[in-house]
């Protein structure tokens, strides 16, 4: 462990200390020590989401898992993987296409972000639509208390169902419940072949019955996303070539029975397009707006109202689920953001902010109305970090 300095500051709080462990052992051993003399802990993968959530008010250590950045297992005849929390997602994929396989998220940032990072957050991107999110994917983890006990979950086989479902406990915890040490996951096969149709629409009417459409067929797309502005579906299929041509050739005929059409991206073109997709702006915030997938259209005429239209917007339009990304000052992000959590109440959508300016973060509740689990997730909180030395106050509820 060694003293923190301005380059290790977040948010342009320096951390009292820096520990960046190399093995769990290192690990427990910070932990311990945090324990026993009260220390908060912070823990930074390569730093993708360190300003999702409430702004910080101080951190006495900072830990760092890049070190813990191995592939630990991959039992291809299974179809799983365990790997170390500070791997990134890219790196990963890399050692796994050795046998033809992957772990099918895509996060924006994916090239950086850990597997920690996304698992803390459960961070998804297009493909959430066929394959799900982190919590979907994940069937074991093993992580550290904050009083450094090392706890396992899950398996590392696709079936094993036994004990409490840790794994996807810690998905989405925001590290409040202890340090991921690794997690394990189930695989898919590497996909031959890819082809997306870009579909320009009018106005959200079309893009509800477009979507609509699609959903109640039996194309499988691999994403069904919109993005605005300017308003349009994009329809995106991997498999093998044949399924991927006749799959878009369905498409296309369903489009061209709506009155619309659709362009082509392969190649090149098509992995620039996602590569792009989604890209936050520099300044402002970027708010996670969930609502039901019926009330996706009467969602985005809301936001056109209370935002004057100065806002852009994409996400999966067969989920109800998209990145709200805003410019303006904390009362301008605030009255938006209030007006969205007014007309989506708990249980029928929220407005989550992931990031944004620091004054705007304080000023505004980041996670909005829990419901009714609030209860019982500070109850898991007590139990696993009495203290709340973990990430303090960044969870959900502000746990």
């Amino acid at each position: 462990m060694r003293e923190g300095t301005s380059a290790d500051a977040v948010e342009g709080i320096i951390p009292k200390f820096v520990a960046e462990p190399a093995s769990a052992e290192e690990v427990t051993a910070t932990l311990e020590q945090a324990a026993r003399d009260r220390l908060s802990v912070v823990t930074r993968g390569s730093g993708t989401k360190l300003g999702w959530g409430p702004p910080l008010q101080s951190i006495d250590i900072l830990l760092s898992t890049a070190r813990l950045n191995k592939v630990v297992a991959h039992r291809h005849g299974d179809l799983t993987a365990t790997i170390e929390s500070g791997a990134t997602l890219a790196n990963v994929n890399r050692e796994l296409a050795a046998h033809r396989q992957w772990i099918p998220l895509d996060p924006y940032s994916g090239d950086r972000a850990t597997i920690g990072g996304i698992v803390a957050t459960n961070d998804s991107g297009p493909r959430r639509h066929r394959y799900g999110a982190p919590r979907d994917l994940i069937i074991g983890v093993e992580f550290a208390r904050a009083d450094g006990v090392i706890a396992r979950g899950g398996g590392i086989v696709v079936k094993n169902v036994a004990g409490y479902d840790l794994p996807r406990l810690m998905t989405g915890s925001f590290g409040c419940l202890g340090v991921i040490l690794t997690a394990t996951f189930k695989l898919y096969p590497l996909t031959a072949s890819s082809q997306t149709l870009v579909v320009d629409l009018r106005d959200t009417r079309q893009l509800a019955a477009l979507a609509g459409s699609i959903l109640a067929s039996h194309l499988t797309p691999t994403a069904l996303e919109f993005q605005t502005p300017p308003l349009r579906l994009l329809l995106r299929f991997e498999s093998i070539d044949a399924s991927v041509q006749q799959q878009s050739a369905t498409a296309r005929q369903m489009i061209d029975s709506a009155g619309l059409s659709a362009r082509t991206v392969t190649g090149d073109d098509e992995a620039e397009l996602w590569t792009r997709y989604g890209a936050p702006r520099a300044a402002g915030a970027a708010v996670k707006v969930s609502a039901m997938p019926t009330e996706l259209a009467s969602t985005l005429t809301l936001l056109d109202r209370l935002a004057a239209g100065n806002y852009s917007a994409n996400g999966r339009a067969g989920l109800g689920v998209f990145v709200l990304h805003l410019d303006g000052d904390a009362a301008a992000l605030e009255k938006i953001v209030v007006g969205l959590r007014e007309s989506l109440p708990a249980g029928r959508g929220s407005a989550v902010v992931m990031k944004g300016p620091v004054d705007f973060r304080k000023q505004v509740d980041v996670w909005g109305p829990i419901g009714d689990g609030l209860p019982l997730m500070k109850a898991v909180k007590q139990r696993f970090d009495p203290d709340s030395l973990l990430n303090r106050g960044r969870g959900p509820g502000g746990l």
